[in-house]
């Protein structure tokens, strides 16, 4: 939706275990947590189209919502779970935070790869001329000679030889 993944207020709202006006008040009551790239909400053609594509049952088959559903991201949705009170939405708090160490961990890890692998880069920095050098020269040494080399050594030809071999 406008370019974003998201999911809405009325599934999140399921999978927090609350009910989704209870997320919408919750997320009312704390609105300088959820700015316009944690949450937006659809506009009347959005809801329809939506309405359309995913088959939410018509206002006369009890399908009606007072008012039309809330976006949220991934960022979104990560607040949540810090301003609802459900025992599932402290759950995924923990979870989001242990992650987030986690990866912060990793990430220290990883810069100590990063500054090895710089190290040995700048110890192999001129090794690329020198192999192409060497390539190069192994190159010239098996090319064959531009021009025939003289034959070394003693040359007989068989006119000038004083007796015949006889065959027989």
């Amino acid at each position: 939706m406008r370019g974003e993944k998201v999911l809405l207020d009325a599934d999140l709202a399921v999978l927090y275990g609350v009910p989704t006006g209870a997320l919408n008040r919750a997320v009312k009551r704390n609105a300088s947590r959820f700015p316009s790239d944690f949450m937006f909400q659809l506009t009347t053609d959005e809801a329809q189209i939506l309405k359309c594509q995913i088959g939410i049952s018509s206002s006369g088959h009890g399908g009606r919502r007072r008012s039309v559903p809330y976006a949220f991201t991934e960022e979104g949705i990560a607040m949540l779970s810090s301003v609802l009170r459900s025992e599932r939405a402290a759950q995924v708090n923990v979870a989001i935070m242990r992650a987030f160490v986690g990866l912060r961990r990793m990430l220290a890890s990883n810069e100590a790869l990063a500054r090895k692998l710089a190290e040995l880069e700048r110890k192999i920095e001129g090794h690329d001329t020198n192999i192409r050098t060497l390539f190069d020269a192994i190159r010239e040494l098996a090319a064959p000679p531009a021009t025939p080399r003289r034959e070394i050594g003693y040359h007989v030809k068989e006119a000038s030889l004083p007796y015949r071999v006889k065959r027989k």
